[in-house]
């Protein structure tokens, strides 16, 4: 069993790090990261020109690694052999948690299959946040960037859109005109919150209904985060019987069938088929 990460007479344990940075606000970087990252041996990130501006910031010397979708598999050969070799790693994305819906998947299975150490560092996160301003439900699903292809999408959709809890999305703007029609589809009649430069200067927050996205003009910058509102269950109100509709069924009792009886009194008000039912049932056990 690997054990979890412990500092040691001021010493890091050896092992692959993932590491979350702030996802704007440069200010969001815990101490725990900072620490880690300056212990490094080396830092694999994203975009080394968008990770060196964090790192000088904070006066941070660790050597840079370029990791990126393009470039990860080709990496994992070196990558492994210097955790095996006892160096300290540090994996980062450009902003939030890595191999959430970025980078870092493949490492972390090599690690795993390997038996080496992998330690989270947690921090900032855009799910998290705008699932904790968005008022829906507390329970969700991450869905993450919209495929490529349309008919995977499609598809999805349709599966997401019968899921009783609340949905986020990673899209860029210049596919969320695309993906209008088919959120409307799926989710017609529920609430929308999105989330754009979020912790950032130019932070902003939309609140509205699905129904009604085709009304925004979307010449954004910056990704997106859309959370979807639960999907709601309404229920029919039924009513109980009252006297009037048991005087009715008495007197039917011997004459109709309980399906007759049934469709008799549910012409004019909502009582519960399974009420009326039962109450059939008892009048012929009586009788």
């Amino acid at each position: 069993m690997i054990r979890n990460s412990k500092i040691i007479n001021n010493e890091i344990k050896k092992g692959l790090y993932l590491v979350s940075t702030p996802i704007g606000n440069l200010q969001d970087i815990t101490l725990r990261a900072l620490d880690t990252l300056r212990r490094s041996d080396y830092i694999l990130c994203e975009d080394t020109r968008v990770s060196q501006i964090l790192l000088e910031k904070y006066e941070i010397k660790s050597k840079l690694i370029s990791n990126h979708k393009f470039n990860e598999k080709k990496n994992l050969f070196n990558v492994l052999n210097l955790l095996k070799k006892g160096s300290i790693i540090s994996l980062i994305s450009d902003a939030g948690t890595p191999s959430i819906s970025d980078p870092g998947t493949i490492l972390v299975q090599e690690c795993i299959k390997n038996n080496l150490e992998i330690i989270p560092i947690p921090g900032p996160s855009s799910v998290s946040s705008a699932v904790s301003i968005s008022g829906f439900s507390e329970k969700f699903l991450f869905y993450g960037f919209f495929p490529e292809k349309n008919k995977i999408l499609i598809e999805d959709l349709k599966d997401l859109s019968n899921l009783r809890c609340s949905i986020v999305f990673f899209i860029s703007p210049k596919k969320i005109k695309r993906a209008i029609p088919l959120l409307k589809k799926n989710f017609s009649g529920r609430k929308i919150l999105i989330c754009r430069e979020m912790t950032k200067y130019y932070e902003e927050f939309i609140r509205t209904e699905v129904d009604t996205l085709d009304q925004y003009d979307f010449k954004l910058k910056g990704e997106l985060t859309l959370v979807v509102s639960e999907k709601e269950i309404y229920k029919k109100n039924s009513h109980m019987l009252n006297e009037s509709d048991k005087k009715i069924i008495k007197m039917t009792i011997n004459k109709l069938s309980i399906k007759d009886i049934t469709n008799l009194i549910t012409q004019n008000n909502k009582v519960s088929k399974k009420d009326i039912y039962n109450y059939c049932i008892k009048l012929k056990n009586e009788i």
